[in-house]
């Protein structure tokens, strides 16, 4: 089996179905593991979430801030954001098992050397202690009061970690760092308002997740998006796939086996990434 990771997809179908043709991707022997964020900016955000649904244990996909927009809007808990494209998901007639498909997704997934999350890992954080935490978030939103729990979910504090968090504190802090993550500042706080590029959170004294001192999941290829103003960044413990699809760059692949890179050009809109 070929595994290739796929960054950001953001309802860019086209573009998605142009890049799988150029890895040559077949759902007998290959697996595709997705960033998250398969939805919302762009024009298909229900052919994303059909299709990718529709390959089963073909594709891994966990969820991204985008995605959780989703789950939020769709239960009446936050309301619709002016660049949204989500009114065709909402609207579709299989609404309902798209839906619950989508929160059956994992917050985190390990395999091997590799960590696919959508956004980081803050630096406290093993790769085994992190997944545990997910399991944590994902209990919530697989049981039956998932709707109390995303009523919950939104909001910067707590800002970091702490092993004596509990409850909702403890939860949101989980799902900020995996899905909304890039920089933290001296302290370990997480930085959620930046949305620049790594030069520009240097000059105030932040420092990109992955640059963070003594981080614990250095161990780790951690596989992640997120930060389209960061781009395609591989190295040993990290490949960063948002290379902002949506904003009219390009999309783009990783062969894990080889770390062989793959990317299609977008139409995408304008507009800075998020």
């Amino acid at each position: 089996m070929t595994r290739y990771a796929i960054g950001d997809v953001q309802g860019c179908y086209t573009e998605l179905r142009e890049l799988l043709a150029q890895l040559k991707f077949s759902s007998d022997r290959d697996q595709i593991w997705f960033v998250g964020d398969l939805v919302n900016r762009g024009p298909d955000s229900l052919a994303c979430l059909r299709f990718v649904r529709s390959l089963g244990d073909a594709a891994v996909s966990v969820i991204g801030n985008h995605d959780f927009h989703l789950l939020c809007v769709a239960e009446g808990v936050e309301p619709r954001k002016k660049r949204d494209t989500l009114d065709e998901v909402l609207a579709a007639p299989d609404r309902a098992e798209l839906l619950a498909w989508l929160r059956t997704r994992p917050l985190m997934h390990v395999e091997g050397d590799f960590a696919l999350v959508h956004a980081g890992l803050l630096p406290q954080w093993t790769v085994p202690q992190a997944r545990a935490l997910a399991s944590e978030v994902e209990s919530e939103l697989r049981g039956s009061r998932y709707r109390e729990f995303l009523a919950r979910l939104y909001g910067d504090e707590p800002d970091r970690w702490s092993e004596e968090l509990a409850g909702m504190d403890r939860l949101r802090v989980i799902v900020n760092a995996m899905t909304r993550l890039r920089v933290c500042d001296a302290s370990g706080a997480m930085r959620l308002e930046f949305k620049g590029e790594p030069g520009e959170a240097t000059e105030d004294g932040w420092t990109p997740w992955f640059d963070m001192p003594a981080r614990r999941s250095i161990d780790h290829a951690i596989v992640c998006g997120h930060w389209s103003a960061l781009g395609v960044c591989t190295r040993p413990d990290l490949l960063s796939l948002d290379s902002g699809c949506v904003w009219g760059r390009g999309l783009t692949a990783v062969r894990l086996e080889d770390r062989a890179l793959f990317q299609v050009d977008c139409r995408g809109i304008a507009g800075p990434g998020g």
